[in-house]
Formats: C-alpha cells, sequence, structure tokens
C-alpha cells in the first residue's frame, strides 16, 4: 500500500490511534459516547492517527562513465537509470506519493510525473553550463523524506561516504542503485588491451590483461563493500543491478526497501525496536 501512511501519533487521518480525556474547551462534538459511557467520571475522545504521503527525491547519473554499453548488455547503463529514475517516480505517485529530482524540483504527485521530470531533465541538459556530475549536491533532505540514487559510483567510496553524509544529516533515508554493465564485473578481456578512462584523459595499456581479472574482481568487491558499508551506517539500502537483467528486478527491489519500513522515521523505528 502506498499513499498517506500512519505516523504513530496523533493528528489528521482517518485511522483510530488511542482515546484520550476530553479537555476542557474543545468541541462536544468531538467526545466519543460509547466510550464515555463506561466512565462515570469523565469524558473521552476518539484521537485518529497522523497520516501522511512520503516525498521521495530521485537522482540519475548522467556522467560519461554512464554511456558505456558492451555487447553483453541489454542497453546502456544511462538509459537503464532513466528508465529505472522515472518508472520509480510513477510508480510511487499512482501509490499516492510525492516525487521529485533531487536539487531541480519540488516533490509533485501529479499525473503525468514521467513527461514532468523528463523535461526538466532535457532542459538541464540543453543548458549552456550544464556539466553532470558523478554525484548528486550535498543537500541535506528533511527528515521522513526518502532519497533514491541510480547510478554506477565509480567515485570514491570516500566521496560517496561524505554525500551520504550530507543527505542523511537530519535522519532522511534513501537506497543505491548501482548501475554495472556486466563486463565491469566478469572482466573478460585478454592479449594487449588499453583501459580508457572516459572521464579524464587518462589511459592504461597493459599485456596479457587476464592476470589483471583476479586483482580487478577483488578491488571491484571492496570498492563495492565501502560504499554499502556507508550506506549501511546511515540505515540506506544498497542494491547492484546488471544491465544485461530485465529493469523490473531493480525496480521491484526497489520497492520492496521502500516498502520494508514505510511510515516510519528513524527516531520512530527506534521507539518500536524498544
Amino acid at each position: 500500500m502506498h499513499g498517506v501512511h500512519g505516523r504513530r501519533r496523533a493528528g489528521t487521518g482517518e485511522t483510530f490511534w488511542q482515546f484520550r480525556p476530553f479537555a476542557a474547551g474543545e468541541a462536544a462534538n468531538r467526545i466519543d459516547w460509547r466510550r464515555s459511557a463506561k466512565d462515570d467520571e469523565r469524558f473521552y475522545v476518539r484521537e485518529r492517527e497522523w497520516e501522511a504521503a512520503h516525498t521521495v527525491f530521485i537522482w540519475i547519473d548522467r556522467s560519461a562513465s554512464m554511456w558505456f554499453a558492451s555487447q553483453l548488455a541489454l542497453q546502456p547503463k544511462i538509459d537503464r537509470a532513466l528508465v529505472l529514475g522515472l518508472a520509480a517516480a510513477d510508480v510511487l505517485v499512482r501509490g499516492g506519493e510525492r516525487a521529485g529530482l533531487l536539487g531541480l524540483t519540488p516533490a509533485f504527485a501529479v499525473r503525468h510525473i514521467v513527461e514532468r521530470l523528463a523535461e526538466v531533465l532535457l532542459a538541464q541538459e540543453s543548458a549552456a553550463a550544464y556539466v553532470p556530475e558523478e554525484l548528486p549536491a550535498r543537500m541535506c533532505l528533511p527528515l521522513g523524506a526518502q532519497a533514491i540514487l541510480i547510478g554506477d559510483f565509480l567515485a570514491e567510496p570516500a566521496l560517496i561516504a561524505t554525500t551520504l553524509e550530507a543527505i542523511a544529516a537530519r535522519g532522511a533515508r534513501g537506497h543505491l542503485i548501482m548501475i554495472a554493465d556486466p563486463v565491469e564485473e566478469s572482466f573478460p578481456f585478454t592479449g594487449n588491451t588499453e583501459f580508457v578512462d572516459v572521464d579524464t584523459p587518462a589511459r592504461l595499456r597493459v599485456g596479457q590483461a587476464e592476470t589483471f581479472r583476479q586483482d580487478y574482481i577483488r578491488r571491484l568487491a571492496a570498492h563495492r563493500e565501502a560504499i554499502a558499508a556507508a550506506a549501511r551506517a546511515r540505515g540506506w539500502s544498497f542494491v547492484v543491478h546488471r544491465t544485461d537483467r530485465p529493469a523490473t528486478e531493480a525496480l521491484l527491489a526497489l520497492r520492496f526497501h521502500l516498502d520494508a519500513n514505510q511510515g516510519f522515521t528513524p527516531h520512530e523505528q527506534r521507539g518500536v525496536v524498544r
């Protein structure tokens, strides 16, 4: 269930929360006469639980490395990231939530959210001064908001951890989806190979590239574990999605994480655990 969610406190909503004693000065029509009839000394008011829709901000990595696509992939990383980001916004808004682009728009709860966000992305890319960044801006989201960050996250783990810390400074929760081309995981290269960094002029020429495979795989695993640890430290989720797999797998995983603790801020979750 999407849409409004219980906040585990009294407020505006449709769900019964608790009875409390009637206070002088309140309107008499708030009294629950059936409950009050059981007590000869006081009247009672039926309180409802405060309900509110979630606010989710989405960021999509559009840096140079996201345009990579091997012959094993179904589509470039950038295409998959855009599909997932816009599909997530559509699913959220259809369920009664609000969705927006991190640092670009407020959160909307409008029809045609996909077209609305796509127009904003296109307008930004058309701007002469636009330079795509590997990581989102270090802006602090309010408590209760959520962030969905989609990219290949090939930046230094320390920079990624600093970015997450800034976004979650007030307790905002979030979800990381790392997009990976299958070649980036399997390292199928052999013989004389030249590797080119698409973000810088750097190049690396090696002979017998296959001898680097095990070291590369270990470093990739360490890189991902460092990012996952930074996410876990803030109560965020982290998943890896390969572009040779259907996009629905990543969207379903994201939906699971969004629903896992819906309706609770981190402070309220700790209270429930106790």
